[in-house]
């Protein structure tokens, strides 16, 4: 079993997002999809549901991001 950086995906109301992705982006989130759907026994997610959960745990998970809100500098 893959140990994925997501959870399960909350449902929640539906978000229109028009963005335009690279062909091989848009593969991966449907493979990340279906991965996710597999390990929680469920259907697979939109892939374009995706999209939201993944860049608020990119952002919650970079430093750099983190200090720059709190105001400091980026120590690199």
């Amino acid at each position: 079993m893959a140990k994925l950086k997501l959870g399960p995906i909350a449902d929640d109301k539906p978000v229109k997002v028009t963005l335009e992705l690279p062909a091989s982006l848009h593969r991966d989130l449907i493979a990340y999809a279906e991965i996710l759907g597999r390990e929680g026994g469920q259907v697979a997610a939109d892939p374009v549901r995706l999209i939201v959960p993944m860049l608020e745990r990119f952002m919650a998970t970079d430093r750099g991001f983190a200090e720059a809100r709190r105001g400091r500098p980026d120590p690199r």
